[in-house]
């Protein structure tokens, strides 16, 4: 279910006037995210760590209004509930993008997460199945503790999915850290939104 925002009472109309008109309107930030906690409590659920932390990313995603606004033809819909397109990786080196929808059950969201893993590893090509609006772009990239990540893009296609990708956890010393980097339409939001969604995010992480 979605929502039409009126833009003509909303604080950010010019804002996003201004914004829509580039070519490239996406912005995006590379931050360390302390894991430990996380990684520890994944292995305590028997929990994958890429789906517990895939997990956290959609909570927070879902808790912050603006990460849930889409442009579709020129206007912004509010989503209920934003779900996942992310990244698998197959035997063969190649990947496919994935639906995973989100549930606040994580137990359910991993049972969900899991059939889909397999259905992509037992598929071909790159996208096997239609997708909704409602989504984030998720990757991880366990092999590389980046500093900066970009994205290819068409800048004919009108999107506005925020795209999060995680690199390769450290340890040092017993702390264990992982870099996560956040892109976003600046439109829809600004830096104090993605603020907030890193704040959001790091809580989830801590407990």
């Amino acid at each position: 279910m979605k929502q039409k925002l009126d833009l003509n009472t909303w604080n950010r109309k010019e804002h996003f006037l201004f914004f829509k008109q580039m070519e490239e309107p996406f912005f995006g930030v590379t931050v360390p995210i302390d894991c430990t906690i996380a990684y520890a409590k994944s292995k305590e659920q028997l929990i994958s760590f890429f789906t517990y932390y895939l997990h956290k990313t959609l909570t927070a995603v879902n808790t912050i209004e603006p990460f849930r606004y889409r442009i579709i033809e020129d206007a912004i819909y509010i989503f209920d509930q934003i779900d996942a397109s992310a990244t698998i990786l197959r035997a063969d080196k190649t990947f496919g993008f994935s639906y995973m929808e989100y549930s606040q059950d994580i137990t359910l969201f991993a049972d969900t997460t899991k059939k889909e893993i397999e259905r992509i590893q037992n598929t071909t090509g790159l996208i096997t199945r239609e997708f909704p609006e409602n989504l984030i772009h998720f990757s991880a990239m366990p092999w590389i503790n980046f500093s900066s990540f970009s994205h290819a893009r068409s800048f004919t296609f009108p999107d506005s999915c925020p795209k999060i990708s995680f690199g390769k956890m450290m340890d040092e010393n017993g702390k264990k850290t992982m870099n996560m980097s956040i892109h976003v339409h600046h439109g829809l939001m600004d830096g104090y939104t993605v603020g907030e969604f890193i704040s959001c995010f790091e809580e989830l992480m801590s407990y």
